[in-house]
């Protein structure tokens, strides 16, 4: 494949991962991890680092989409600061052991868990369980522990966080308005401190290929950026015409066929 064609590949999934997004309220990293690992497999990167490459390339994806999605939320002050303060201290030092916790998987332990996550997701999906309110917002200490715990998983998964942190709010009884809209502020820490993590952990990597930073990879990176935002516009205007309900199974079906190839590959 030549570079162009491999950049119009990576224009064609921030496409998709921006109106999956938009059209199902889920992160972009969702749907990006997965189509990276694939793809990066088509163009012969080593398996043991395509895993590696695709998580750190979302988290750094997720740095750029999520700066418009706060200033949105900002504006209609939607933005519960007081709960993302203390949360993103813990998310800081999370997101970081994530990284090297990834750093220290083989590629296939990597897929594998991966895998096993893709297809929990599907199944929250298909079966609609959500947390029902349980408890109070804690205080500091406990956001701040909280935040480290989906810190973690976040970055080794590649996501900015919502798929944990909405559940996460929603059982502290915080409105569901407040909940999406704190929950897409905290995946710019999130995503900042993994990609920063996964620069470090995968600098100087024998098998990375040309035009990697780390475990970056630029040309999918600079390929998502362009589209992703603007077609998770399109996903959120097509949210109120389709029938969200049955595209959301359908979507979940989808996640479900991804987790199984990797726990079988």
């Amino acid at each position: 494949m030549t570079l162009v064609t491999v950049f119009a590949s990576y224009l064609a999934l921030g496409a998709l991962a921006g109106t999956m997004a938009g059209l199902f309220g889920i992160g972009g990293g969702l749907v990006i991890v997965p189509v990276l690992i694939f793809s990066f497999e088509i163009q012969g990167i080593s398996p043991e680092i395509s895993a590696h490459l695709a998580v750190g390339t979302s988290l750094a994806t997720i740095v750029f989409t999520s700066l418009s999605s706060i200033r949105s939320h900002h504006k209609h002050r939607a933005v519960r600061w007081d709960i993302f303060r203390p949360m993103t201290v813990g998310i800081v030092g999370g997101a970081v052991l994530g990284a090297w916790t990834a750093a220290f998987m083989s590629g296939d332990l990597l897929q594998l868990v991966i895998g096993v996550f893709v297809m929990l997701v599907a199944i929250k999906m298909i079966l609609e369980v959500n947390p029902k309110p349980g408890r109070d917002v804690p205080g500091d200490a406990g956001l701040g522990v909280a935040g480290g715990i989906i810190g973690w998983a976040s970055a080794i998964f590649g996501i900015g966080g919502g798929t944990l942190t909405v559940p996460y709010l929603s059982w502290c009884n915080v409105r569901m308005q407040n909940t999406v809209a704190t929950s897409a502020a905290i995946g710019l820490p999130i995503a900042l401190a993994g990609a920063i993590g996964n620069i470090w952990t995968g600098w100087g990597h024998a098998e990375l290929p040309e035009f990697s930073l780390g475990f970056i990879y630029l040309p999918a990176l600079i390929g998502i950026i362009l589209t992703s935002v603007f077609f998770a516009r399109i996903g959120a205007n097509l949210a109120h015409k389709l029938n969200a309900k049955v595209l959301k199974r359908i979507f979940a079906m989808m996640l479900l066929v991804v987790g199984l190839r990797f726990l079988l590959s």
